[in-house]
């Protein structure tokens, strides 16, 4: 059984379904049927052509629930007297689905959700496991997701930022039970460069191949975690930060600069230095510099002080963080930093502290405990 070539195949068929006038909440409930029919059939009998099978199957189930609606007669009349998609669709509808499933109507939480079950074919137990809450909850969160777009037309263009936006949140959101849904995104991304001529989605796969290549160097044997100065570089995947800053050199060269490729060469930057030392920070701030003239964005200019105490001092750094709004996240946190390389340390453990109570999860929290622990033996001693 090819689970991934399910997964591929998913929105083309939703497609084929919503083109032929099924709306999209009936189509998407029909394909899922017809893969819970593939992964019982196909391991026995498997299909020559397997999206026109899919297809097919998932036809009879859509026309099964309509004989099954009473309320739908005259609908099932016409339906049965419409032939059924032909298995040899040359449109491809899966760009058009990441729009549909990215709809601005949605909520990102429910964008990144319906886009996992209907472009990337994931079942919602599947999805809820990913996101650690209960199957109920994610069916529901789904449901009124569908809902939401059912009266979306199928042929209106959609906005390429919104799907970005909408991977990049998948792809923050790491991993967790048995689907990774930082690698989920990644291929989702790769399936998206592949079907629209966009330097931005070349941008974000960079990006995410660039900051995935880390991720074996992110915690340590006990589950911490490791800042990216401290990291063991040796761990760090040199083939996925290779094809990273390919990628991101395909799309710088077509000279449309956005805010995903602007991070990724952040990131490239990083990655490419051999030692922490060896970090080229006077290019870190040009970029950031870039990013915050592209979206003006205060996480851009709180990160961007870290790499100007870096390249002008801790009080440069300072002054560049008393611009910004003290309630950003994890600004607490920068500054405690920022006032450890000034050697106010008193400072510094202080804030380390407060940050520690307001981190969003335990690896943070823990992180910055240790931090503020770490302070406090330095100035016991």
């Amino acid at each position: 059984m090819d689970e991934a070539l399910l997964r591929e195949l998913t929105p083309t068929v939703i497609g084929v379904l919503v083109r032929r006038g099924v709306d999209f909440a009936t189509a998407e409930d029909a394909v899922q049927d017809a893969l819970v029919e593939a992964v019982r059939v196909w391991p026995h009998d498997p299909p020559h052509n397997p999206q026109g099978w899919l297809v097919t199957v998932a036809w009879r189930k859509f026309l099964d629930t309509v004989r099954a609606d009473t309320f739908r007669q005259q609908r099932e009349v016409r339906v049965e007297n419409e032939p059924a998609p032909g298995p040899g669709e040359a449109v491809d509808d899966t760009l058009q689905m990441y729009f549909l499933c990215a709809h601005p109507s949605l909520t990102p939480a429910s964008a990144a959700a319906l886009t996992l079950r209907a472009v990337g074919g994931l079942t919602t137990r599947q999805i809820a496991q990913a996101y650690l809450v209960p199957e109920a909850t994610m069916a529901q969160r789904i449901s009124r997701a569908k809902r939401t777009i059912s009266g979306v037309r199928f042929d209106r263009p959609g906005d390429i930022s919104t799907v970005l936006r909408v991977l990049y949140l998948v792809f923050n959101e790491g991993y967790s039970g048995d689907i990774d849904l930082a690698s989920e995104a990644i291929r989702l991304t790769r399936q998206l460069a592949g079907r629209t001529n966009h330097e931005e989605v070349l941008g974000l796969l960079a990006l995410m191949l660039l900051h995935h290549a880390r991720r074996p160097a992110r915690t340590d044997s006990n589950g911490r975690l490791v800042p990216l100065a401290e990291q063991n570089r040796r761990l760090w995947d040199t083939h996925m930060i290779a094809e990273g800053v390919g990628v991101l050199q395909r799309a710088l060269a077509r000279d449309r600069l956005g805010e995903f490729q602007a991070q990724a060469a952040v990131a490239a930057l990083h990655a490419d230095a051999r030692t922490a030392e060896e970090t080229d920070w006077v290019q870190i701030v040009e970029w950031y510099d870039e990013l915050v003239q592209i979206t003006d964005s205060p996480v851009a200019r709180l990160n961007r002080t870290v790499a100007v105490c870096q390249t002008d001092g801790p009080r440069a750094g300072l002054a560049a963080l008393a611009e910004l709004d003290p309630c950003l996240p994890r600004h607490t946190a920068v500054a405690a930093y920022l006032h450890e390389c000034d050697g106010d340390l008193v400072t510094a453990s202080r804030l380390y502290a407060e940050a520690a109570r307001s981190a969003p999860n335990l690896s943070e929290r823990d992180h910055l405990t240790r931090q503020a622990a770490r302070i406090n033996t330095r100035l016991r001693g």
